[in-house]
């Protein structure tokens, strides 16, 4: 299984959109700041996720929600954006 989630900064109104198949070992990995690309802003609030059966169709998923306007969408939806 593989999850396609993301993630709101708790410092700074800012989104991270990511792929992984341990949720619960990553948002750990990414609040203790042993990411890079996140450990600035950590830390994080899991605010969507949505499991996959194969990565192909996850990371498809992903890159569509990476495109800007598709991300804003979604989080108008969930009331995390205006």
């Amino acid at each position: 299984m593989f999850w396609v989630y993301v993630l709101k900064s708790s410092k700074k109104d800012w989104f991270y959109v990511g792929l992984t198949s341990n949720m619960e070992t990553r948002l750990l990995q990414r609040n203790a700041g042993r990411v890079r690309s996140t450990k600035l802003l950590s830390p994080y609030k899991l605010i969507y996720g949505r499991q996959f059966d194969d990565r192909i169709n996850a990371r498809d998923f992903e890159k569509f929600l990476k495109i800007r306007s598709n991300k804003e969408k979604l989080l108008r939806e969930l009331g995390c954006f205006k």
